[in-house]
């Protein structure tokens, strides 16, 4: 699944024919418990589950699976050159870290040539909305243009969630200068049979403002 949208895979066939993806090596970035890459193994893939949270991994070890699971920074993967046909990743790593082109450069060193990365973010333009599922949320309240991240602090002041901003053209740039070639970028629309309310994801937003930008680089 790319997004609360819900457009899956199988439907959006981003990382290529479902029939195409076996004995493909994919690497999951910020892979959370490991839920894309249980997909991928039943279509027959080899992925690898790659995120920085020991405890998200230990999630996807409860869960089972043959999977490899990896705890490393996705900024310096700790993989040769050219070890993976595809790499994805649904909002993980990339909205998390201060210069995505570290993580994008990382990626493409680890793709063979002619390999593809997808990965799926918040929509940037949801940025100046409150992140409200009600009227509430469909008033802009910030300015789209500040890159200012979002932060939590526990009750000491250090940090436990931090959130970084990308305009959709500061995410097109970051993909070009990392050396990918941008295929596709895909705006899910919100379906008719979603009827799912939570955070601020709703129909009523959802249909009105794009939720999810979802980006299909290649590496020629």
């Amino acid at each position: 699944m790319w997004g609360p949208e819900g457009l899956d895979e199988v439907e959006a066939g981003l990382l290529g024919p479902p029939e195409e993806l076996k004995g493909r090596d994919v690497l999951e970035l910020g892979a959370g418990a490991a839920q894309c890459s249980r997909w991928l193994a039943a279509q027959g893939a080899r992925p690898v589950a790659l995120d920085i949270s020991h405890r998200q991994l230990r999630h996807a070890l409860r869960i089972g699976g043959p999977i490899p699971l990896v705890c490393a920074d996705a900024g310096a993967l700790p993989f040769a050159d050219a070890s993976f046909d595809l790499a994805c990743s649904a909002y993980g790593a990339l909205p998390f870290v201060a210069d995505p082109r570290l993580v994008l450069r990382e990626v493409r060193r680890v793709l063979r040539p002619g390999g593809r990365l997808v990965f799926s973010v918040t929509h940037p333009i949801r940025w100046a909305f409150p992140d409200e599922p009600g009227p509430e949320g469909l008033s802009v309240s910030a300015s789209y243009f500040d890159r200012t991240p979002y932060v939590e602090q526990d009750e000491e002041g250090r940090a436990v969630y931090v959130e970084h901003h990308r305009t959709l053209g500061d995410r097109v740039r970051d993909v070009v200068a990392s050396g990918f070639r941008l295929v596709d970028l895909v705006e899910p629309e919100w379906p008719a049979w979603n009827t799912s309310e939570w955070g601020g994801w709703s129909p009523l937003r959802g249909n009105l403002i794009p939720g999810t930008a979802i980006f299909v680089c290649a590496r020629d």
